[in-house]
């Protein structure tokens, strides 16, 4: 695998563990949790995030990249696992970047997608159930893992502050 290659697929594992943290341990209703009219649910933000890493990944193989939201949030952030996944075994296989380069790929739907997470994780915190903090410079990002299931944080913050200001304890 190229050196180009093996950071790209760092970043999309990057990605599976931020997107993770994100939506694990959510409440039943963060899937429609809406902060304004025209501002994108977390449902429908894990949809958009699945056509964005289909159009990455459309660059390497035939791929309708229009298609319909799933009915249920899990099997949205399946599918976002799913297309990481086939992106991730592309990369491993040295594919021809023509038409796109690793350049493009990083900074056009790989940037893209990573801004989505944290959006996740914005709106996590909107919706009063923030997700614990951790120094992502440590965490355990195993680059062949691009499934929903992560490692548990290597380093989390003891205490952080909820939605309402309220200190909050690392269980």
């Amino acid at each position: 695998m190229t050196p180009d290659n093996q950071l790209l697929k760092h970043f999309l594992a990057g990605l599976a563990y931020r997107t993770s943290k994100a939506v694990t341990g959510a409440p039943e209703s963060f899937p429609q949790f809406q902060i304004a009219r025209g501002v994108r649910t977390p449902h429908q933000l894990v949809h958009h995030m699945s056509g964005v890493v289909a159009y990455a990944l459309g660059h390497f193989e035939e791929l309708d990249t229009r298609f319909d939201q799933k009915e249920s949030f899990s099997a949205e952030v399946e599918r976002f696992h799913e297309f990481l996944n086939r992106l991730g075994n592309v990369l491993d296989t040295n594919p021809d970047f023509s038409g796109t380069s690793p350049k493009q790929l990083l900074q056009g739907p790989f940037a893209d997608a990573m801004t989505h997470a944290g959006q996740l994780a914005m709106l996590r915190r909107l919706a009063s159930s923030p997700i614990p903090p951790e120094n992502f410079h440590s965490a355990q990002i195993v680059t062949d893992n691009l499934s929903s299931v992560q490692a548990e944080p290597v380093s989390p913050d003891r205490e952080w502050l909820d939605a309402d200001g309220n200190a909050q304890q690392q269980l």
